[in-house]
């Protein structure tokens, strides 16, 4: 879970030595780079994955019924590929989540990435987790976040799922995967239970709240409503702090019938988000990996 004054104070620092120019080149480096793993040459991997020249990325906007739903896409410029719900973290819409839709478009994927606050603002709110952290983004998104409950969540997704079928970039006979991080892990599970027919894989990355025992529709209670596979990827110190957990949501899954990878990584909160302090590389890439395994099985 997040420490949020152990946080504020990564975000004082961070945000002095952007300043001064040492954080800059880390986020003109990944605009930059084709679409491989950090720390690669990218000399390999450029056979296999697409560069950004091979992507065409747009923002999003559609009419739904509480509001103007917003966000970004991106997906191989040439055919027809399978879709992709990207729910962020608490942060929002931000750069660091448009280079991870990138990443994973230069793998064969159509990505919409979602805001999820556009009940109340449009478009991007924090230029990365240290300004969130260092503009009291917590207290900020508090009631806009508030009204993101399952029913929201899936209202949104039934509608994100339809439109990514209307598009040219999207093989919709394939099943769509959704993925999510921190209060979007949860968000992969509603929207799994709202869209049953097209979600086939959910991915939650350090979620929090994915068992809720005093919550009807808590994640876990959910699972019987879904036809998809699930990647749960638990941080170290989330499990530290409730090692109850992931043994109820695997034993939710089990009595659902539904296929679930619930796995403790080497990493803390946060630790596959690149503008996090917790950023892991190691733990993230492999993370990343189960993720494309999980979407490669089931889309």
């Amino acid at each position: 879970m997040c420490d949020e004054a152990k946080l504020k104070t990564w975000a004082a620092d961070a945000v002095s030595r952007r300043r001064f120019g040492v954080l800059a080149g880390a986020a003109a480096g990944a605009a930059a780079v084709t679409a491989c793993a950090p720390g690669s040459s990218g000399e390999s991997d450029a056979e296999e994955n697409l560069s950004l020249a091979d992507l065409t990325e747009r923002p999003f906007n559609l009419t739904v019924a509480d509001g103007t739903m917003d966000g970004f896409f991106v997906a191989p410029t040439e055919g027809a590929h399978p879709g992709v719900i990207f729910w962020p973290d608490i942060a929002g819409l931000r750069e660091s989540k448009r280079n991870m839709a990138r990443r994973l478009a230069g793998e064969g994927y159509a990505v919409l990435v979602l805001n999820p606050y556009y009940r109340d603002v449009a478009g991007e709110q924090f230029a990365d987790f240290a300004e969130f952290i260092g503009a009291d983004g917590f207290a900020q998104v508090g009631p806009w976040r508030g009204k993101l409950n399952a029913d929201a969540v899936g209202s949104d997704a039934v509608s994100a799922a339809a439109w990514l079928d209307a598009q040219d970039a999207v093989d919709s006979p394939r099943g769509i995967g959704t993925q999510g991080y921190c209060m979007g892990g949860p968000f992969t599970v509603w929207s799994a239970a709202a869209v049953p027919e097209r979600i086939k894989a959910a991915a939650s990355f350090h979620g929090g709240g994915l068992v809720s025992e005093d919550e009807p529709l808590s994640p876990h209670r959910v699972l019987d409503r879904t036809q998809a596979a699930f990647l749960i990827a638990v941080a170290r110190d989330d499990d530290a702090a409730a090692p109850e957990v992931k043994g109820a949501f695997a034993e939710a899954a089990e009595l659902a019938g539904r296929p679930a990878t619930v796995e403790v990584y080497a990493g803390d909160h946060g630790w596959t988000v690149p503008d996090s302090p917790s950023y892991a590389e190691e733990a993230a890439e492999q993370a990343y990996a189960d993720l494309l395994e999980l979407y490669a099985a089931n889309l």
